[in-house]
């Protein structure tokens, strides 16, 4: 990316680390706005994270500061579904905001589940 498109990130944060090249991660996809990359620690055949490029503690505060850079990042989410053929299935796209939903990352993100039956209610 060039300087002119540079976006905030946090040297401390390992979804930042990730984004960077600094901590290895499965990559996925990745775009200007977004990077894809396999959880590791799996809750479904199909986890996959996504996150923006640019550090905000979570989807909010990205709608607030770059509603457009949301609208990529679900985009991003679709085209990962359907590159890892759960997009007709179906799959659960889950936002944790908050350390009480179990957010431990605090740069935003979206799991990406598919590949199994999921439960409801969840949680």
């Amino acid at each position: 990316m060039s300087a002119a498109a540079a976006v905030p990130t946090d040297p401390h944060c390992l979804f930042c680390r990730i984004v960077a090249g600094e901590i290895p991660a499965t990559v996925v996809r990745e775009d200007e706005h977004t990077v894809a990359f396999r959880d590791l620690e799996p809750q479904a055949p199909t986890h996959v994270l996504v996150i923006p490029r640019r550090h905000v503690p979570n989807v909010a505060a990205l709608a607030e500061e770059a509603p457009d850079e949301v609208v990529a990042l679900v985009d991003a989410v679709a085209a990962v579904a359907r590159a890892e053929g759960v997009d007709e299935g179906g799959y659960r796209l889950v936002f944790n905001t908050g350390a009480q939903a179990h957010q431990t990352v605090f740069h935003a993100h979206a799991h990406v589940l598919g590949g199994r039956p999921m439960a409801w209610p969840p949680g």
